[in-house]
């Protein structure tokens, strides 16, 4: 009998310890954001909606077949991971209009994104048909890595699905040949490159040299959300194939949380989070995950990842019910358990006293391990001041130095707007009955015009002095041969200037004609026009425009 009571002392006690020492740690805080993000997923997808929506404006009011095409290559990309029917519907669509513009090579790009749209769907034969229809050889340069990249993908998702382990084997050898060419074509500081080799490396048996490539990347690279949630699955795999169970799982939480915030509907780390969580017996995030997971693959039509949660779903939704009725026994024994015990213990309360040395001694080493943990929560708490301190302070110079130019660029438009506004009044009162020649003088735009040179003059000369080295730099995104030199050194052209204010944060085109003084049209035409010249992908000209200066500062 005192044996049975010393033991639920300590235990009681043992309980009590753990309780005490569990901090707030990393994994819980990406675990509650994953929970907040997985709740207003509504929100991002309307998010979603609203950036397709204006898509498919720019499409149907485009004024030429090459807009058309691009405007297409944008909308197939943001909807192969959101839904894949309409990805394929419109790959078809901008194989048409390729076909009528009469370029090979538009032709095909659109087939290869007909081929990406179908392989996400799982229709692997028609993608080999289509992908033999398409010369590598006579290819551009710029689209031979998109090729590789097709490949790999198809045959990676052929090998995972192989019934039998020849094919199976054959498709891991072609997989891994297309992944050493797409390696070969991209460039070693790009994010397809860090992917395709930390892939090579968990592959063939290095994760942890696949941990650290991909860290080295994603510390050195400002990441979208999209890519953010690649790198971070990419990682998962890696410390998943080490045996490092908490940080596959941090990684996964990342990965998740970042698809979640992108608005794409085909994933894989919330489903291994959820498998993850499932065999930790957190049974009810993991169920809450996979039916999120389901949902999104049903509605993404990604036939390869409803087949993967296909074979989960069923086995944990299984558990899962188990779980409750276990829960019920549990209670019902638990009842009757306690019972027995409070008969047990009004027999045992006279032993209590002979083991109140013992419980005084636990005491002690459980209060000395308590503010061990006090000292040890102090100093985290501590440096985790000392990070957000100095985080506020590198968020708070960008502030000033963005504020100091926008404040700067209104105060000379608001000095223009002034002198104009005088002018008027100056030729009312000349109408009143002043000399001729004053109203000749008031009515002329003389003077607004040196005002807007000497603004425009100020302007490049104060962006020059905080990104010197822009234009050099900007001429470095676009074809050589489609390099703009300003006329005179220390100055810019209409161009540059519209890029310098993207460069600043305004992206709006409306705000950007006001600035100039040209009309909306005009600085659409300037922008695709300069999109059209660049040397990579045109529709990440503009955020590649962003990140000009960055790394120097």
């Amino acid at each position: 009998m005192g044996r049975i009571v010393s033991l639920i002392l300590c235990l009681v006690f043992v309980a009590g310890v753990k309780m005490q020492g569990r901090g707030a740690t990393r994994i819980d805080s990406l675990m509650a954001q994953l929970d907040t993000v997985v709740a207003n997923r509504s929100h991002y997808f309307e998010i979603k909606e609203n950036r397709l929506s204006g898509l498919k404006r720019d499409y149907f009011s485009a004024r030429n077949d090459i807009s058309r095409f691009d405007i297409l290559g944008t909308l197939i990309d943001e909807y192969i991971p959101y839904n894949t029917d309409s990805a394929l519907v419109y790959s078809l669509e901008r194989e048409s209009v390729a076909r009528r513009i009469g370029d090979p090579v538009r032709i095909c790009t659109a087939r290869m994104n007909r081929a990406v749209a179908l392989s996400a769907i799982g229709m692997y034969s028609e993608v080999i048909e289509i992908m033999e229809g398409v010369s590598k050889e006579e290819l551009p340069d710029y689209l031979v890595p998109f090729y590789y990249y097709v490949m790999r993908t198809l045959y990676g998702r052929l090998s995972d699905y192989s019934a039998f382990e020849p094919e199976r084997k054959r498709y891991l050898q072609l997989t891994d040949a297309y992944r050493d060419s797409l390696m070969m074509v991209n460039d070693p500081g790009s994010l397809a490159f860090a992917i395709s080799r930390a892939d090579q490396l968990n592959i063939h048996g290095r994760p942890a040299e696949a941990v650290s490539v991909m860290t080295e990347f994603m510390d050195s690279h400002e990441l979208s959300e999209h890519d953010k949630a690649i790198c971070a699955w990419t990682l998962s795999e890696s410390y998943g194939i080490m045996g490092e169970t908490k940080s596959q799982k941090e990684q996964l939480l990342v990965s998740s949380i970042s698809d979640m915030k992108s608005a794409v509907r085909e994933y894989i780390s919330l489903r291994e989070l959820a498998l993850l969580l499932y065999r930790e017996g957190d049974l009810d995030r993991a169920y809450n995950f996979l039916n999120v997971c389901v949902d999104d693959a049903t509605k993404s039509n990604a036939r390869h990842r409803i087949i993967e949660l296909n074979e989960t779903y069923p086995m944990v939704n299984g558990i899962y019910l188990n779980a409750i009725k276990d829960q019920k026994r549990s209670l019902q024994w638990a009842l009757a358990i306690i019972t027995v015990i409070s008969l047990s213990l009004l027999a045992a309360i006279f032993f209590i006293r002979k083991q109140m040395r013992n419980i005084a001694a636990a005491k002690k080493t459980i209060e000395e391990n308590n503010q061990r943990l006090d000292i040890l929560n102090s100093k985290l708490t501590e440096s985790n001041r000392e990070l957000c301190e100095a985080n506020r302070s590198i968020a708070e110079n960008s502030r000033v130095k963005e504020t100091y130019i926008g404040r700067y660029m209104d105060q000379c438009l608001e000095y223009i707007e002034r002198l104009d506004t005088y002018r008027k009044s100056i030729s009312k009162m000349a109408s009143s009955g002043k000399t001729d020649e004053l109203k000749k003088m008031v009515k002329s735009s003389a003077a607004i015009d040196d005002e807007l040179k000497s603004f425009y003059g100020n302007f490049d000369e104060t962006f020059l002095k905080l990104f010197p080295t822009f234009v050099e730099d900007f001429n470095k995104l676009l074809l050589p041969e489609e390099a703009i030199i300003p006329k005179r050194p220390g100055s810019l052209n209409t161009e540059l200037r519209i890029f310098a204010l993207i460069r600043l944060g305004i992206t709006d085109s409306d705000r950007i004609a006001k600035f100039l003084r040209y009309s909306l049209t005009t600085i659409y035409n300037y922008r695709t026009r300069v999109r059209n010249k660049a040397a990579g992908d045109r529709s990440q000209l503009e955020k590649q425009v962003l990140l000009i200066g960055r790394s120097e500062r």
